[in-house]
């Protein structure tokens, strides 16, 4: 049996690596022995572009700015939350009593405090002159709720009326850090002062927010035990607002706060000075761990037309266009009823953009391919592809296609909700009209990178829908795609 799934294997294989019609291949294990036949069938396939609306905006890239859309004319604006983590190993490494940063009352104080937010990348001009606002959070967002693309965290009442609201002009260059920009692995940066006081909900003042957290820390100790204690009662987080310019659209990675403050030296440090006071800080991160969520906004009804485009289909972020696709389920089922389905091969041509536009979107790189009923549980539970019903696969920029191999599961699953469903209500099919359909998605897809002695891998960690500027034209709508499908039987 093991020598007759090994066989099965490679002709499969074979055959989902040729786009060539196979015609019908019979194959003899050994003498005496059943023969496998595997036939294929050319089946047609209808797609259709269709408006996203709101997405789950749930991402670990922040994404801020203005920009225009150079296909639909519309201008697109995105605004970003941020949660920050602790620290597992704890925030400060000194005893109270060691810090030496104090005011006139001998209490621990910060010297300076800022918010870094580091750039991955951008579309659109990096030059141009930009403005955000800076708004502190009166309580945390939490995990367990839904937060889309659309959401308003103003009429929610998330952001503390009484808390910190500053604005920061920034281009995506930042010419000022001077020295700090020659520096090895130097990461471009958007920096926010923190400096002016601080009144937290009690009343009390502080000459900035980072006295305000160092005084937490050391008063109350069991609110940095967790991101969840520190999330409700530290610092529930930061919402950066785009508030003016015109020109890029900033992708965020990891924004810190970074808390500076004065020490005494112990027997470890090069006091190169010579004073006994040694210069120190520590970091908060927005990170996987904790929430951070996009808020987009644009005209919808811009993208119409390009919706209304019969002559292909799109795929358009952030928030905009999918195409979905029909799978002809029974006429493949259909077809060879005595027959296993072994394989499924469905590939997408994409259309080389004609524009010259310095600032033409890219494609994008991730496209996931689910049942489209399975759309909002896919996202909102954090799940992943499996291979059996949800599928993701990358752009080859050799062939210019997105290529599925192999959705034949899929299929059978389609085949088999569907005739249980006729057997119990004839008219199931009426009342589950998207059964037979799938919709293809631009997402981001995390990775991360595990080493086992001399062999490195990368293995998917996290995807979620795809919020950068990006733009995907595919052969489709009035021309019939073409899926590949390998039949097989033991005669």
């Amino acid at each position: 049996m093991k020598h007759i799934i090994f066989v099965v294997t490679i002709i499969l294989f074979t055959l989902s690596s040729c786009d060539e019609s196979t015609g019908i291949i019979g194959v003899s294990l050994d003498e005496g022995a059943d023969k496998l036949e595997v036939t294929d069938a050319t089946f047609n396939v209808t797609s259709r572009s269709v408006s996203s609306g709101a997405v789950w905006a749930r991402s670990s890239t922040g994404y801020i700015g203005k920009v225009k859309d150079p296909e639909s004319g519309s201008y697109v604006t995105s605004s970003f939350m941020s949660q920050f983590a602790v620290l597992e190993a704890g925030q400060f490494d000194e005893a109270l009593d060691e810090i030496a940063s104090r005011d006139e009352n001998g209490d621990i104080i910060a010297d300076s405090c800022e918010v870094r937010l580091f750039i991955k990348g951008h579309y659109g001009d990096a030059s141009a002159l930009m403005k955000m606002n800076v708004h502190e959070l009166d309580r945390p967002m939490t995990e367990d709720k839904r937060y889309l693309s659309n959401f308003n965290i103003f009429d929610s009442g998330y952001i503390r009326s009484d808390g910190i609201h500053q604005s920061q002009m920034y281009t995506l260059v930042n010419y000022a850090d001077g020295e700090e920009r020659d520096a090895k692995g130097y990461l471009e940066n958007v920096c926010i002062k923190l400096n002016g006081p601080y009144t937290d909900k009690n009343g009390v003042t502080y000459n900035n927010i980072g006295t305000y957290i160092m005084r937490m820390y050391y008063d109350h100790p069991e609110y940095f035990a967790s991101n969840i204690t520190f999330l409700k009662n530290v610092m529930p987080g930061l919402y950066f607002e785009y508030a003016g310019g015109l020109g890029n659209m900033a992708y965020i990675s990891s924004p810190q706060i970074n808390i500076f403050y004065r020490r005494y030296a112990n027997e470890n440090d090069n006091d190169t000075d010579g004073d006994g006071i040694m210069d120190d800080y520590t970091i908060f991160s927005g990170s996987e761990e904790v929430l951070q969520t996009t808020s987009i906004s644009y005209d919808d009804t811009s993208i119409q037309s390009l919706v209304e485009d019969n002559t292909c289909t799109y795929l358009k972020s952030p928030a905009g266009i999918f195409t979905e696709i029909t799978l002809p389920v029974e006429q493949i089922m259909g077809s060879h009823p005595k027959d296993s389905l072994s394989g499924a091969k469905l590939v997408l041509n994409r259309i080389n953009s004609t524009s010259s536009d310095e600032w033409t979107l890219q494609p994008t790189k991730y496209v996931l391919l689910l049942e489209k009923d399975s759309l909002s549980n896919f996202f909102e539970k954090n799940q992943l592809p499996d291979t059996k019903s949800t599928f993701y696969t990358s752009m080859s920029s050799t062939a210019n296609t997105y290529s599925f191999d192999n959705i034949s599961t899929l299929i059978d699953k389609m085949h088999r909700t569907r005739v249980k469903g006729m057997k119990s209500d004839a008219s199931w099919e009426a009342n589950h009209p998207n059964w037979n359909k799938v919709l293809l998605i631009p997402v981001s897809a995390n990775f991360r990178t595990i080493t086992n002695g001399s062999t490195t891998s990368k293995v998917l960690i996290s995807m979620t829908h795809d919020l950068e500027m990006s733009s995907t034209k595919l052969e489709g709508g009035d021309t019939p795609l073409q899926l590949t499908a390998i039949f097989s039987r033991f005669k």
